[in-house]
């Protein structure tokens, strides 16, 4: 199965930069408002960056970049994708493509953010999740579950 993940990934590298940046720009507007490096409210991220990805285009889009990265795997999809769930999900991490293809679920994620459970930013303790933005800016992630 790993060229099916390799096929979708490399369409979605090479063809959806733009949109790739976008989210990328659109994390980076979220954390804008923010008075610290982190926070604990999980809807400080998702609301933000939903509201902005769907002002800036790009949560209209992303139903186009799944079908072309299902395209390039060579399988086709039951039905034509929305930018609503169960296709589109805009996560505290960022948004999340899924894709049910004969081969299994096929699942491209978008992450901008990350989320903290104990120590795992620094040696405090965190007693509720914390959601930071990534250094390295956008991690995409294809898998096939």
């Amino acid at each position: 199965m790993v060229p099916v993940v390799r096929a979708a990934r490399r369409r979605i590298q090479r063809q959806h930069v733009a949109v790739c940046d976008g989210i990328d720009s659109c994390a980076d507007r979220v954390i804008a408002d923010w008075e610290t490096d982190r926070v604990t409210d999980r809807e400080a991220v998702v609301e933000p960056l939903r509201d902005c990805l769907e002002s800036s285009g790009i949560l209209t889009r992303l139903p186009l970049v799944l079908s072309d990265a299902v395209d390039a795997t060579g399988y086709e999809m039951a039905a034509t994708p929305v930018s609503a769930p169960p296709y589109v999900v805009v996560t505290s991490r960022g948004p999340v493509l899924r894709a049910t293809i004969d081969p299994g679920r096929l699942v491209i994620r978008f992450d901008a953010f990350e989320v903290c459970s104990g120590s795992e930013f620094d040696s405090r303790s965190c007693s509720e999740p914390e959601y930071r933005r990534l250094e390295n800016g956008l991690c995409l992630s294809v898998s096939l579950e």
